[in-house]
């Protein structure tokens, strides 16, 4: 299973402040469809207000990314331009 961390005020608002879970999923689209089922409202937060790091590399259009079982993806505060 991959290792997915959430940031603190994301755990704290919908994974009752767990912020490290264990998801299978083949891609981020997928992942974040399950993480939405166990966490309600999830994913459209993760979907439009976090950037994507899947083993140390950030994606700017992650969703059809894969994610192996032994990944680490980590859902991580959006910068922005200006």
């Amino acid at each position: 299973m991959a290792k997915i961390v959430l940031q603190s005020n994301v755990a704290e608002r919908f994974a009752n402040g767990e912020k490290e879970h264990e998801f299978t999923a083949d891609n981020v689209r997928r992942l974040i469809q399950q993480m939405d089922v166990r966490f309600p409202g999830i994913g459209k937060y993760l979907s439009t207000k976090t950037a994507i790091a899947i083993d140390g590399e950030i994606f700017q259009d992650p969703f059809l990314e894969p994610i192996q079982p032994d990944s680490e993806v980590y859902f991580l505060p959006m910068i922005e331009g200006g």
